[in-house]
């Protein structure tokens, strides 16, 4: 990815972690759910809710995956993550997605944070539970250090942030994965609802209205 482009991409994640401190959405868009776009558990996969064992889970990923002080590289990890967690082969939990053996960091769920660095993966985490993701990581799954070489063709490069490149796998016909849509979860009620509204029902700091767009989206 050009230099130039990695700086018009910090730009707009500073633009919108400002737009989060602040009480407003930011500017990557959270994609809205209607039921057009989702309806049933055939579609969507259905995970658990959110707790904020889960936040501070997405927050150790991005802390121990990416150099710390890129905020566009903690976006990048946090897409991945957030990626795997709507894809149906991976757990259906966030720390479940994260927790998985030879996935992430060694000791990424044990290992200290420290406090200084808590407020700016705090505000990444935030965009990403409100349904912000990094624009070229796109839908894809894996990322390893950049820099690193593999004698694969099925590997098909989108991204660079943050010390790591992401990419796509291909099958092996040469295909990459269809897009799935966004997790849902099921209610007391029975009703599916966006993961991101389901966000509200616990303390996890979401910036004000990141998630009122959505309480109106419930679907059976």
């Amino acid at each position: 990815m050009p230099a130039t482009r990695n700086g018009q991409i910090g730009a707009v994640l500073a633009l919108a972690l400002v737009g989060v401190s602040g009480g407003g959405c930011g500017l990557f868009p959270a994609q809205e759910l209607t039921t057009g776009s989702i309806a049933t558990p055939a579609t969507a996969k259905v995970v658990a809710a959110p707790t904020a064992e889960d936040k501070a889970c997405l927050e150790r990923a991005m802390y121990f995956e990416s150099n710390r002080s890129d905020e566009e590289g903690l976006l990048a990890v946090g897409t991945v993550v957030m990626n795997r967690l709507d894809a149906p082969a991976y757990p259906g939990r966030i720390c479940e997605v994260v927790g998985q053996k030879r996935q992430f960091a060694p000791g990424v769920l044990t290992k200290p944070v420290r406090e200084a660095d808590r407020p700016r993966i705090e505000r990444v985490a935030n965009l990403l539970l409100a349904g912000h993701r990094h624009p070229e990581v796109g839908q894809a799954l894996h990322f390893h250090t950049a820099g690193l070489t593999f004698g694969y063709d099925n590997m098909h490069y989108v991204a660079k942030a943050g010390g790591n490149a992401f990419y796509e796998k291909s099958d092996r016909e040469g295909y990459l994965p269809a897009p799935v849509p966004h997790a849902v979860v099921r209610t007391a009620e029975g009703s599916l609802v966006p993961f991101t509204a389901a966000t509200q029902a616990v303390a996890l700091t979401l910036p004000a209205d990141a998630t009122t767009r959505f309480t109106s989206a419930s679907f059976r």
